[in-house]
């Protein structure tokens, strides 16, 4: 059950293995499940929080593409979950990068998702992210002359509002760390999936976890232990990623997320 882009099941063999397939239809994006299939690999070579593993990847153009993964056995979260979901988080995002981006671009959800490298992350937050969002959202017929004004005024701010953050340099980030992409296990422990990952700043998992809840406080007391946050991250820095995933549901979802979208504006400044 869940999700919005792909059917699923699981699937028992003879001899009792099971396994986990999902697979898309006529409107899937070409390549979706051959970017997941590299988020999960590249996530799952770092041994520092859970995914499944591959199985195999069918990805053809002249057909639905699909995905088969090791089954993992859902349990419950407890605060050991989430504690060690904090710290694991955070040893991956240790696995660091020259540059913000990824060897190819990849979708978030079904929309496009650019990840040219950059050096800068200001310009990487401006020119991969928000700027693509925007131009959908106006296309869409979303956001009035004065809000775009505002818009306009935010992404000429990026390089003063960002600033603190730009020299960390690039994680490797889930890229969609909302609660429903966390697996508890029936031994506690978590794991992740439908990543949508790429190299950028450790902070934008974290204003994605927070933007929806469901994080339990574990996860973040366990996350700053491991590796304590910048200043200035929850007062600004926060709400300029959390509005790349608002713009993202208002572009999948529609209008009942702009004012979201305009909430995050103004807790940026503008």
């Amino acid at each position: 059950g869940g999700g919005c882009i792909s059917s699923a099941a699981r699937v028992e063999v003879e001899g009792g293995e099971r396994a986990f397939v999902k697979w898309g239809g006529a409107g899937t994006p070409a390549g979706l499940f051959r970017e997941e299939a590299c988020s999960l690999a590249a996530i799952r070579e770092t041994a520092t929080v859970r995914v499944p593993a591959v199985l195999a990847v069918g990805d053809e153009a002249a057909r639905p593409g699909w995905l088969l993964l090791e089954w993992l056995e859902a349990g419950r979260a407890t605060s050991r979950t989430w504690e060690e979901l904090g710290a694991g988080l955070a040893r991956l995002h240790g696995r660091r990068a020259a540059t913000a981006g990824w060897p190819h671009d990849n979708h978030i959800g079904s929309l496009p998702q650019a990840n040219a490298a950059r050096q800068s992350w200001p310009g990487f937050w401006r020119e991969r992210r928000l700027e693509p969002q925007l131009r959908l959202a106006y296309d869409g017929g979303y956001f009035r002359g004065p809000e775009r004004r505002r818009f306009a005024a935010l992404l000429d701010d990026l390089d003063a509002l960002l600033a603190e953050a730009a020299g960390e340099g690039f994680s490797l980030l889930h890229g969609d760390l909302w609660n429903g992409n966390v697996l508890p296990l029936t031994s506690g422990a978590p794991a992740l999936v439908d990543p949508a990952s790429y190299h950028g700043h450790r902070e934008v998992d974290l204003a994605m976890a927070e933007l929806f809840g469901g994080f339990g406080r574990d996860f973040f007391e366990a996350y700053e232990a491991t590796w304590p946050l910048r200043p200035g991250y929850r007062p600004v820095r926060r709400a300029v990623y959390q509005l790349y995933y608002l713009l993202v549901h208002v572009n999948l979802f529609g209008g009942s997320y702009a004012a979201g979208a305009l909430a995050a504006l103004a807790a940026a400044g503008h």
